[in-house]
């Protein structure tokens, strides 16, 4: 899938195909693989030098991008993790749809649906990232995330 990273829309976001160096995770999901991504980023969070607490917050800002991207963004989408200069930057892109995705899976006689309020994905990738970017277009969106790393800076969370 051609996503606005690897074309690089972003100035500063550009990566050059495969050969992107510090890439430590590259993976496709949907609404049935978000638990395997879950999982995945974790691990790739660990493995870049998060401590435990601070993967878990980078799983958590990927997991409520891809969610989005799950609700909002035709189903599906991609998510890229690389090491770039003291940084983990966490990317989540997806093809877009149109529309805000409202209406699927109800019909006359569908349950009430569990009481929420739209924006708080965002607002807690906001909270525990310490650079947040989100773009969107006809054409899909990307949003990503940025983490110090333990050792640069100061290994701040944004907190």
């Amino acid at each position: 899938m051609a996503d606005a990273w690897s074309r690089g829309s972003l100035p500063g976001w550009a990566v050059a195909g495969d050969a992107a160096e510090g890439l430590v995770l590259d993976q496709v999901f949907d609404a049935d693989t978000l638990h395997e991504l879950r999982k995945a980023v974790l691990a790739a969070a660990v493995a870049a030098g998060m401590p435990d607490d601070q993967a878990a917050q980078v799983m958590l800002a990927v997991h409520e991008l891809a969610a989005n991207s799950v609700c909002h963004g035709g189903g599906a989408g991609r998510a890229r993790m690389r090491i770039v200069g003291g940084e983990l930057h966490c990317q989540v892109s997806d093809a877009g749809q149109g529309g805000d995705g409202q209406d699927r899976g109800e019909g006359a006689d569908a349950a009430a649906p569990w009481p929420f309020q739209r924006g708080h994905g965002l607002w807690v990738v906001r909270k525990v990232a310490d650079r947040v970017s989100v773009a969107a277009s006809l054409g899909g969106s990307q949003a990503i995330a940025v983490f110090s790393l333990p050792g640069f800076r100061g290994g701040a969370t944004g907190q």
